[in-house]
């Protein structure tokens, strides 16, 4: 289940992480993803582009940095109208810093050979 079981869509129309429900799920690229509602799931099924998190979902921040490290659903940001998840709040508090550069790096980066 891509990004934890999360709703993708709430982050931008409720301003923040919800669960999603099995009952309203999308396939989408080699991942499943999970919706709090299905005007969230219609949404999300209309543009994914515009709500799936950048980089496959995994910490933005890393990705700058040629890494790939998981998330945690609170350590999130919208910028430029893109979900960007990051490993924990500490490290969003530094990409915070300077999220246009290192959204920047990290387009370089992906999907290059990032290393774990």
């Amino acid at each position: 289940v891509a990004i934890g079981g999360y709703d993708p869509v709430a982050y931008f129309n409720a301003s923040g992480p919800l669960r999603g429900t099995e009952a309203h799920s999308v396939e989408w690229k080699d991942g499943t993803f999970l919706f709090a509602s299905s005007e969230n799931k219609k949404a999300f099924e209309a543009d994914p582009e515009k709500f799936a998190p950048q980089y496959g979902g995994y910490c933005s921040y890393a990705a700058a940095l040629n890494y790939v490290a998981p998330t945690s659903a609170n350590a999130w940001s919208i910028f430029e109208d893109r979900l960007y998840l990051n490993f924990n709040l500490h490290v969003r508090s530094v990409w915070d810093q300077n999220k246009a550069g290192y959204v920047e790096m990290a387009n370089k980066n992906w999907p290059g050979p990032l290393q774990s």
